[in-house]
């Protein structure tokens, strides 16, 4: 793995292998081998799952940085979830994107499960109308 810098403010939340880190300062981290992180807007707080496709980002959110028995259970609940939500849509391309994100899950490459999740939620808010929470607006560019 290239090397990888993310700048964070004050205040930002980064789990790094199921450890989270908030930072006190502004900082500039390097990280130099591979490890599953999220940070800043990236990161979905348990209370902030309000919806299906919401739910769907946490789950998927667990089985990527989430401990190893939280990862395991994590995709165990996402798959629950992609079927019920599944069911629930006549939509082919929601279908197509909850297919892609469990398939993309099993291969443990969570954070491409979490892109397609993203797109979920954006057509989730579009059809319902819902206005996203403040920490699903945006999305940082590294992952993972």
């Amino acid at each position: 793995m290239s090397t990888l810098v993310l700048e964070l403010r004050q205040g930002d939340l980064l789990v790094v292998n199921g450890a989270p880190l908030r930072f006190r300062n502004r900082a500039r981290v390097e990280l130099t081998s591979h490890a599953r992180f999220l940070f800043g807007k990236q990161i979905m707080q348990a209370a902030a799952a309000t919806t299906p496709a919401r739910r769907l980002y946490f789950a998927l959110q667990t089985a990527y940085i989430g401990t190893e028995e939280e990862r395991e259970r994590g995709l165990d609940i996402a798959r629950q979830l992609a079927a019920a939500f599944r069911g629930a849509t006549s939509s082919a391309q929601v279908q197509e994107w909850l297919d892609a994100a469990i398939i993309a899950a099993e291969r443990d490459e969570c954070y491409q499960a979490l892109k397609l999740a993203r797109r979920l939620m954006q057509h989730e808010e579009a059809v319902l109308g819902a206005a996203a929470p403040p920490e699903a607006e945006g999305e940082a560019e590294a992952g993972g």
